[in-house]
């Protein structure tokens, strides 16, 4: 614990060092200055917004735990969630004073630009894993005992839900209204300033692909080390709990190491998708020498297979993801939009759902792979060493947002056709790296979710389940359902803030005269209000549907259904993430690709139809697919929690 504590003071140190120098830069000219502090304010209001929504839901059920099972579990509970939320108003915070700072830099060239970019991003990466660490060593601290390390990842997945369904909701929900009106009715490009919600548009990147991305995450990977944990104890093998504790640690140092090498090599960077790679590999090659040499003086071998394992099932299911949704399977599908929309969506689906059968036996192969050597708590620890250098990854994820919102600040200041070129090629490859983060989001979400369901299985003393039992039967049914309808809440919800936000470009350029020309600036606030109600009002039921299930199932039918809940939630689950994730990411770029001027370019009968694929794949790979993975831990966490209470 005194090593988790020492790098994770480390890692906060560094981030704090990489604000500074983030700060320090130019952020330009008095249009960027301006542009930046309008997408600052609105995503700091929504997140206000949002804390007044479930700051006072998280103190009440501290409370409850607190009068039900003493101060140091509510404690537990209150710090995941804190830092839970900590962590993404930080890392947005200062991912939205990057954004213009690096549209500046891009007049000096890629490199210049690359560097500010994935800078802000590693604040986001670094800081969800110090923070991680930090809490974990203050909780373990304040109990005494690793079970109760599961109040803290539940408060951490509480609030996680939270943040990814509200500002999943919002990001679409500006984004949809954005591409309907702005470039099918108005033809006008990307990020242009006349089209009212083009702030709402930038705002919506920062709360959900940075502050509810890294909330996502900060949950994955203190779940990953709490499962790992708990079954370490239950083994009573102290050796084996302080190699996961061991691995998270070296993790956090590697992708410190890792960051500051990518930041280096980003100065003079040509390929941005090259040096952001060479970093990936940096990261996990530190660690896994780290732990090579730590296995071999502790006699840990097989628990080093066991963290390769995981470390390779990571690296390729992104790899998977890049291969599903770039390349020459993203040019195919932009060529099937030639013949209309409908052909678009259904080669889109299609490849949606053809993507998981690889990444399915990826993780299949790697959970009997680790359980044959360590059993259950092989998993667990699988999914810790994917999850080990998240500091790393997660910063590659963060920095596309960023390099999203500094290619809007181009356009809309005006900044020339060479910057934007620039800020374009950091984007396409933000795309590429956000799609390969949302698979190692899926695969992690599925390994810890099984170990999960193991400390479950555990705490309820169910050894083994009769096949010809009903409740275990209805659990299934009952959680195979519940993605397939949580999918609907979060969509519909997108669907119906996305409405009210059409409604309100029109009635913009059709009500202020001068807006189309550029005589006139549309209302830009009232567009991020939109997208801030829309979010607001439909993000709790989802939310508390994941906490709500299990519990009822518990108390109505007992332990068994609830192990089927978990069953048939995470298997049916995961694939449905999958599919939505790697149809919207193919989307996406196949529109990306056409607007390049291939097949007729912007504008054209193809473009339309691309934009149309891209409108449905927006909420699918933003909102509901990632949304889901935290659906299927946040039952597993708290299955574990209500049958520990029930002891």
């Amino acid at each position: 614990m005194l090593f988790v504590l020492v790098t994770s003071v480390l890692g906060i140190s560094y981030v704090l060092l990489l604000s500074m120098k983030i700060l320090d830069s130019s952020p330009g000219n008095e249009k960027t200055i301006q542009l930046s502090e309008i997408i600052q304010r609105g995503a700091r209001s929504f997140l206000l917004h949002e804390y007044q929504v479930f700051l006072p839901i998280v103190v009440a059920l501290s409370l409850v735990l607190g009068f039900l099972l003493g101060w140091n579990i509510a404690g537990a509970f209150l710090v995941g969630a804190l830092l839970s939320t900590l962590s993404g108003f930080f890392g947005m915070t200062i991912a939205t004073k990057a954004n213009a700072r690096t549209s500046w830099a891009a007049r000096y060239g890629l490199g210049k630009a690359l560097k500010i970019a994935f800078s802000g991003g590693a604040v986001m990466g670094l800081t969800v894993s110090s923070l991680g660490l930090l809490g974990l060593v203050f909780v373990y601290t304040l109990t005494k005992d690793a079970s109760k390390v599961s109040y803290y990842s539940l408060g951490a997945s509480f609030v996680a839900l939270f943040a990814r369904v509200g500002g999943g909701i919002f990001t679409k929900a500006a984004d949809v209204g954005a591409d309907i009106v702005g470039k099918t009715e108005a033809n006008l490009p990307e990020d242009d300033p006349r089209n009212p919600a083009v702030i709402a548009d930038n705002v919506g990147d920062n709360v959900g692909d940075v502050a509810g991305m890294g909330a996502d995450l900060f949950e994955s990977y203190v779940g990953s080390i709490f499962s790992a944990l708990a079954l370490a104890f239950a083994l009573n093998d102290e050796r084996k709990s302080s190699f996961a504790l061991f691995t998270v640690s070296v993790g956090l140092l590697a992708s410190m190491f890792a960051v500051a090498v990518t930041r280096f090599l980003s100065d003079k960077s040509k390929d941005a998708a090259s040096t952001l790679r060479m970093g990936t590999i940096l990261a996990s090659s530190a660690l896994v020498a780290s732990l090579l040499f730590y296995s071999l003086f502790q006699k840990s071998f097989v628990e080093f297979l066991v963290v390769l394992t995981g470390v390779i099932i990571g690296i390729a299911i992104g790899l998977l993801t890049e291969f599903y949704t770039s390349g020459a399977r993203v040019e195919r599908l932009a060529k099937s939009a030639l013949m209309g929309p409908a052909n678009f969506l259904i080669n889109g689906l299609a490849l949606g759902m053809e993507s998981t059968l690889v990444v399915t036996l990826m993780i299949a192969l790697g959970v009997v792979f680790c359980h044959r050597l360590l059993g259950l708590y092989g998993v667990a620890l699988s999914a810790v060493g994917m999850l080990a250098t998240l500091g790393m990854s997660l910063s590659i994820d963060a920095y596309g947002p960023i390099a999203d919102n500094a290619g809007g600040i181009a356009q809309m200041a005006g900044l020339g056709e060479d910057v934007r070129m620039i800020t374009d090629q950091l984007d396409a490859v933000g795309n590429t790296t956000a799609a390969m983060g949302k698979g190692f989001a899926i695969a992690s979400a599925a390994m810890t979710s099984l170990a999960l369901f193991a400390n479950f299985a555990s705490v309820s003393h169910l050894e083994s389940f009769d096949i010809r039992q009903p409740a275990l039967f209805v659990g299934a049914l009952i959680g195979a359902m519940l993605p397939f309808f949580f999918s609907a809440l979060t969509m519909k919800a997108v669907g119906y803030a996305a409405d009210e936000m059409v409604e309100e470009i029109r009635r913009q350029i059709r009500e202020i005269p001068g807006i189309i020309s550029g005589e006139s600036l549309p209302d830009y606030a009232r567009c991020v209000q939109i997208a801030t109600r829309g979010a607001l009002k439909r993000m709790v039921i989802p939310s508390l549907l994941a906490v709500g299930s299990p519990v009822l199932t518990y108390l109505s039918l007992g332990a068994v259904a609830v192990a089927g809940l978990l069953i048939g939630a995470t298997t049916c689950g995961v694939m449905i993430a999958i599919f939505m994730s790697n149809s919207g990411g193919a989307w996406d770029n196949a529109k990306k690709y056409v607007e390049e001027g291939h097949f007729g370019g912007k504008g054209s009968v193809t473009h339309k139809a691309t934009v149309v694929g891209d409108t449905v794949g927006d909420p699918f790979k933003d909102t509901a697919g990632p949304s889901i993975n935290i659906l299927i831990k946040l039952m597993a966490v708290t299955s574990v929690v209500i049958a520990t209470m029930r002891r």
